[in-house]
């Protein structure tokens, strides 16, 4: 291998153990975020369904209190947006964010008769949260070209 292949080889080596290291430290904080968006979701949830809510309503109401806090928190410390907000970037989020719901809702409503009602939350959380990660990463939250 000559001097130039193998520097090129050396390069494009460290250029993706640096993304993969970043692409990391992304996951991480996004579950980090999430736990707190779980922890904000089951104290609604719960409260309201102990307030007599049936579950699909509170799942609603608790879900959107997890949404405003994964706004916050993915977009600043997550993936570390730099540009501005924009109307496109939180019409994506919502988008991502229903589907999310969609996804947890359903899973709930499947689970809920099959256990106690912890699990099929547990399972509707999983489910959404899988959906929004890839949602957000590879749809939401991405640099513009101009920012690259």
């Amino acid at each position: 291998m000559s001097s130039t292949k193998h520097g090129e080889s050396e390069r494009n080596m460290n250029e993706m153990l640096r993304t993969f290291r970043k692409e990391k430290q992304t996951a991480w904080r996004f579950a980090v975020v999430g736990a707190s968006n779980t922890i904000v979701d089951f104290v609604v949830f719960f409260l309201l369904t102990a307030a007599g809510v049936p579950a699909a309503a509170a799942q609603v109401v608790s879900y959107g209190a997890g949404v405003i806090n994964s706004y916050i928190w993915n977009r600043r410390w997550t993936f570390q947006m730099r540009q501005k907000a924009n109307i496109g970037e939180l019409f994506r989020f919502l988008v991502v964010n229903g589907l999310s719901l969609g996804v947890s809702l359903v899973v709930l409503l499947v689970a809920e008769p099959f256990g106690p009602l912890w699990f099929a939350k547990g399972a509707a959380t999983m489910a959404g949260m899988a959906v929004n990660f890839i949602g957000s990463r590879c749809w939401v939250f991405v640099e513009s070209t101009s920012e690259r």
